[in-house]
């Protein structure tokens, strides 16, 4: 039998416990899982905004105004880390005209969900063009040959809510929407050439992402 004052000492930790046992429903978390940020991405990242989006920093900081969601198009999580984890850019010569930067995202939704965390929320990332300054991007594993499936759907939305608590958060949008914001004072790419075709994550996917997340909650166009 457990004294009351010995109770009464693990209580809270009974209490927490019984949540986590008494429900079906998985708990929200991220993973860490850091992709390397040493001395010279941070550089090549200062370099990034000073070029490409005429603002010069002493520290490779945003502070975030928008989500941005993406589907990898490569298929499974170690291959992605892969992608993203190098400081330079390698194979794209579409992207290499502008900078050696790595592409790379804030986190990565695997296909069963689990959210993984690649870079702090304020650290900068090169991911979607004229925007990358205010932007956090989350990654999906899946693409046009692996639709994303609802346990990502719901990840996202709940890491979206998670973001919008800690950040001020206004607008969230898919890769493939991007361009919208071209000419208006948000859009910041100091040539108005460099642009890419994105098709990620999809309309379809976005209508579902926004019914969760509440229609008009976050914009979607400047």
């Amino acid at each position: 039998m457990i004294q009351s004052k010995s109770l009464s000492l693990l209580f809270p930790f009974l209490f927490i416990f019984g949540i986590a046992c008494s429900s079906n429903r998985p708990t929200f978390r991220i993973l860490e899982k850091p992709i390397q940020f040493d001395e010279e991405r941070e550089r090549l990242s200062l370099e990034y905004l000073d070029k490409r989006h005429g603002i010069i920093k002493e520290d490779a900081l945003i502070e975030p105004q928008m989500v941005v969601v993406h589907w990898t198009a490569v298929y499974t999580l170690e291959d992605t880390y892969e992608v993203f984890n190098p400081v330079y850019l390698g194979g794209r010569k579409d992207l290499s005209t502008a900078s050696n930067l790595n592409v790379s995202a804030h986190f990565l939704v695997d296909r069963d969900g689990t959210i993984f965390r690649l870079l702090p929320d304020t650290t900068f990332g090169r991911h979607t063009i004229g925007l990358n300054y205010m932007a956090i991007g989350i990654e999906n594993i899946g693409g046009p040959e692996a639709p994303l499936t609802k346990a990502q759907l719901k990840a996202n939305a709940d890491l979206i809510n998670f973001l919008a608590k800690r950040h001020d958060i206004s607008y969230v949008i898919g890769h493939h929407e991007y361009q919208a914001f071209r000419g208006s004072e948000l859009w910041k790419e100091t040539d108005p050439n460099y642009l890419t075709d994105k098709s990620d994550p999809g309309d379809a996917f976005m209508k579902k992402l926004r019914k969760r997340l509440g229609t008009n909650r976050f914009k979607s166009k400047p």
